[in-house]
């Protein structure tokens, strides 16, 4: 069994969803880690996770208070460390405004909340996360106001040529559109991964789309990955 904690920190709502959809995955052993813990918190994990929610109500920038807690610092270590760290939604902004990945989540370009279900193409199937999934279209839920992905040009480049956007924006075929972009992000960027390969940022939910009875069991794809990357 790998030892998992999920983080929770105030305005985190999403903690029971991913504790449930990691339920599911043999070998997985999943804990909650209230904030308040600080770094002794995540003494018996293997691996990291970061829910969505809107921690400290997204004062000042959505993810920003929460990258300065310190139990942040446990989790920078462990990124350093190379052990697997996953940031959905709130956890990518959260990540991004580490420094641990790069870019920034901007308000959408509609300037409204979108919660809606969309598709993402595995842009990138070399990755830890992503292995098996060559050729595969996800559909995945979103629920977001701040999930316009924008990094510079440079940024792009190295992430494009380092083969890090594991994920997509695109349509039901897997064709990366304007259209098929739901909040304006660069390229059509749904999620990032840092250099070595073990944090990955992503947007959409994986842990909404783990039940038939829910319209798709796609997320379970990259949350079965995520638990096969501790155990390597």
């Amino acid at each position: 069994m790998v030892s998992i904690a999920v983080l929770r920190f105030p305005g985190t709502n999403n903690e029971k969803d991913v504790l449930r959809a990691l339920s599911q995955i043999n070998g997985a052993n999943p804990f909650l880690v209230p904030s308040r813990k600080g770094i002794a918190g995540l003494q018996d994990a293997s691996a990291v996770i970061i829910p969505g929610g809107f921690s400290y109500g997204d004062y000042l920038r959505a993810g920003a208070v929460a990258s300065v807690e310190p139990i942040i610092e446990a989790v920078r270590n462990f990124s350093e460390d190379e052990y697997p760290v996953l940031g959905i939604c709130n956890g990518f902004q959260i990540l991004t405004e580490m420094g641990i990945l790069p870019g920034v989540l901007l308000p959408n370009n509609s300037a409204r909340f979108i919660c809606k279900w969309i598709h993402l193409r595995v842009s990138d199937y070399t990755t830890l996360f992503t292995e098996g999934l060559e050729g595969a279209i996800l559909r995945i839920p979103i629920a977001h106001a701040e999930g316009n992905y924008y990094c510079s040009e440079e940024e792009w480049t190295v992430l494009n040529d380092e083969a890090r956007i594991p994920f997509r924006y695109s349509d039901e075929t897997g064709n990366i559109t304007n259209e098929s972009n739901p909040n304006g992000s660069i390229h059509n960027i749904a999620g990032v991964i840092n250099q070595k390969g073990n944090v990955l940022g992503l947007m959409p939910h994986p842990e909404r789309a783990c039940r038939q009875v829910l319209g798709s069991i796609d997320g379970l794809q990259i949350l079965e990955n995520f638990v096969r990357v501790i155990k390597c």
